[in-house]
């Protein structure tokens, strides 16, 4: 080889890594908004088989709550990763579909990532319990819904310890029964008819001697299944109201139960005239 051409290959290896650079930054521009979007599909789709599997008996609840659900959000954020690494580096050679891509991984790898996260927030900020009751001195017993809840394997629901009760009047000391100067044969048909009207409630028996009904709720999306039963007793003033919300499944139930029986005793001292203070 002659000196002159040995010159010549000298001259032209930094365009060759110019050319070699520009083929990398074209095929990474392009790889991001494929990768970004992918990443997220499957963040959506591992964040929806976790309760699926669970509603078809492949694994317990806890897997996909506690392991499948965190894993999409982290899958997820790795796609929001991606997708702004690719907007700040390659914004100049992005085409107007690579951009399109990049924007649904984004919002949809956020909106993944919010989800756990909220989760989690909430979980961290309520106490450790799934049995609420308004009176914890002597809660209202279950009974119709025993059977199913021995064949899900739910938590017991018969032995209610001290800690709990502190814990719940630490927690939630407005969990108190609803006073009414009406009979209880009337208080009873009130209460009845405010739990027939409460979304998403299914009556399961109601005893009007016995001063008792049973009711089921569902979540919307693990399909996790609450029972409620609402004891009316006669006292010296008239009524008295209690109810009991609890967890088939879980320690922690994020707050749902005292939710409920908040919103079930708002909408039943509305119907029979009963101030919230009292």
């Amino acid at each position: 080889m002659s000196p002159l051409q040995n010159i010549e290959d000298l001259d032209q290896q930094p365009q060759l890594r110019h050319d070699n650079h520009a083929g990398v930054r074209m095929r990474l521009s392009k790889i991001g908004p494929v990768a970004a979007l992918a990443l997220s599909g499957v963040g959506l789709w591992l964040l929806a088989l976790a309760p699926l599997g669970w509603r078809m008996g492949w694994w317990q609840y806890a897997f996909g709550l506690y392991w499948m659900m965190p894993v999409s959000g982290l899958v997820a954020a790795a796609a929001v990763i991606l997708s702004v690494l690719t907007l700040t580096r390659w914004r100049s050679e992005l085409r107007l579909r690579d951009l399109v891509m990049l924007f649904i991984a984004l919002v949809l790898g956020a909106a993944l990532v919010y989800v756990p996260l909220q989760y989690w927030h909430t979980r961290s900020t309520f106490p450790p319990i799934h049995d609420i009751t308004t009176d914890t001195a002597s809660p209202p017993r279950f009974n119709a819904v025993l059977a199913a809840r021995a064949a899900e394997g739910a938590n017991d629901v018969e032995n209610r310890d001290a800690q709990l009760a502190q814990m719940q009047k630490t927690a939630y000391p407005d969990m108190v029964p609803v006073m009414t100067a009406l009979p209880v044969r009337r208080a009873f048909n009130e209460a009845l008819h405010v739990a027939k009207s409460m979304p998403g409630w299914i009556i399961v028996a109601f005893d009007v001697d016995a001063g008792r009904m049973e009711a089921s709720h569902q979540s919307r999306w693990f399909r996790f299944t609450d029972d409620i039963v609402i004891r009316v007793v006669g006292d010296e003033l008239g009524s008295r109201i209690d109810m009991r919300s609890t967890s088939r499944q879980g320690q922690s139930d994020y707050g749902v139960n005292a939710t409920r029986i908040r919103a079930y005793k708002a909408a039943l001292r509305k119907r029979i005239g009963v101030n919230s203070s009292e």
